[in-house]
């Protein structure tokens, strides 16, 4: 694993030695104006570097991972957290840009495929009192719903390429638009389509017993949250998107335990099932990503071994997680950060606060650690503009949440 991590310099969150963390936030989490400016005063920087940056970017990408739509969804996002109208005109003007050059190959997901700017859109034009457009991008959005509920055998399951990251774009217009925006039963049919393909894939590896449910993704059993197992089982134990909750309890429980199961000896997880090389501490493959199924786990079944668990994962991200490849979200320090905050919310414990705190520090020196440039330097999950993102929810951690993932 060290070949692809440094050595995290920080000294660990003693709570008996307060000094430490007076300077980042108090007793009661809350931020200290001095850290609170210093991360106001990085994002505005950083903003500037990234809007000469994407004076050079592909003007046909519409991605929410690395093009137009992850913009606008910084954008949005930091609209929500300093209130200035300017941001929000930003997201228009480059949902606008997303919009014109959709991919209409079918990619329906909210990272990869059209549906995710259409949701983008959705939320920027409804925000800016535009009900007409924004019920438009809704309508062209549920236009692929019967794909991937009746999807042949060739869809796959996973959040960045399946029927995951379409069910992430249903619900991220109920997080903005309310609850009722999207009906339940387009969510519940879209899970129960996950649910059967899962059982299908688990029936023909044999492998029923240890796992009701199975996904492949190029033939592959991946694990993560962005191909595999973790990001999977995540969304089906949210609160009525399986409407039979013994269907969880049956298929989706005993699946987690089986993930559980493979971990490394050092807490992390494999990026494939039968993968035996213990390398990577990413949101998209090991325990950073993984974190959030055990957590989720813990809130629906509450057994203690998850939460045991889901702080193993934290030690592994302390210990392993500022990697050579650079600051971003989908493997990148910034990304891995998100994992101390989503022990925070779950524990209060402000030894995770800390840890988030000391990786944002590390954000905050970007470019001075010689780490590798990402193919996509200024984009939202490879990129500039995903560290901008991790910064500014920092400023409300107990409202921050992993972007185009957490519910």
């Amino acid at each position: 694993m060290d070949t692809r991590t440094f050595k995290n310099p920080y000294p660990d969150y003693d709570a008996g030695s307060p000094e430490i963390t007076q300077s980042f936030f108090d007793s009661h989490g809350k931020l200290t104006p001095a850290f609170a400016q210093r991360l106001s005063n990085k994002i505005e920087e950083l903003l500037a570097v990234m809007e000469k940056g994407l004076k050079s970017a592909n003007p046909k990408d519409c991605t929410t991972y690395t093009g137009w739509a992850g913009i606008a969804l910084l954008y949005l996002h930091i609209h929500r957290i300093f209130k200035q109208p300017a941001f929000l005109q930003k997201a228009l003007e480059y949902v606008g840009l997303s919009l014109k050059c959709l991919t209409r190959r079918h990619d329906v997901t909210f990272l990869c495929g059209d549906t995710g700017p259409l949701a983008v859109a959705a939320v920027v034009y409804h925000q800016l009192q535009l009900p007409g457009e924004a019920d438009e991008c809704i309508r062209r959005l549920l236009t692929y719903h019967e794909t991937v509920v009746k999807g042949s055998g060739g869809m796959p399951d996973e959040l960045l390429y399946g029927r995951v990251g379409y069910l992430y774009s249903l619900i991220f217009i109920n997080q903005h638009l309310g609850t009722d925006r999207i009906p339940l039963q387009h969510i519940q049919q879209v899970s129960e389509a996950i649910l059967a393909s899962g059982e299908h894939h688990s029936r023909k590896l044999h492998i029923q017993n240890q796992s009701p449910l199975m996904y492949e993704w190029y033939n592959e059993q991946y694990v993560g949250a962005a191909h595999g197992l973790a990001g999977i089982y995540y969304f089906l134990m949210q609160s009525g998107f399986v409407a039979s909750e013994d269907k969880v309890r049956k298929l989706v429980k005993p699946s987690i335990d089986y993930v559980r199961h493979i971990k490394f000896p050092s807490g992390n997880y494999p990026p494939c099932v039968g993968d035996g090389r213990d390398l990577l501490v990413h949101w998209c493959h090991g325990s950073p990503g993984v974190i959030y199924t055990l957590l989720q786990a813990y809130k629906v079944f509450g057994d203690s071994q998850y939460i045991e668990d889901a702080l193993q994962c934290g030690e592994v991200v302390w210990r392993w997680g500022l990697l050579k490849k650079g600051y971003g979200l989908c493997h990148g320090a910034a990304g891995n950060a998100y994992a101390f905050l989503a022990l925070y919310r779950q524990t209060q414990n402000l030894k995770h606060l800390y840890r988030a705190c000391m990786f944002a520090d590390w954000c905050m020196n970007y470019g001075s650690h010689g780490c590798r440039t990402p193919d996509t330097p200024f984009s939202l999950f490879e990129g500039m503009a995903g560290t901008i993102y991790f910064l500014a929810d920092l400023l409300q951690p107990t409202q921050a949440r992993f972007p185009a993932f957490e519910v």
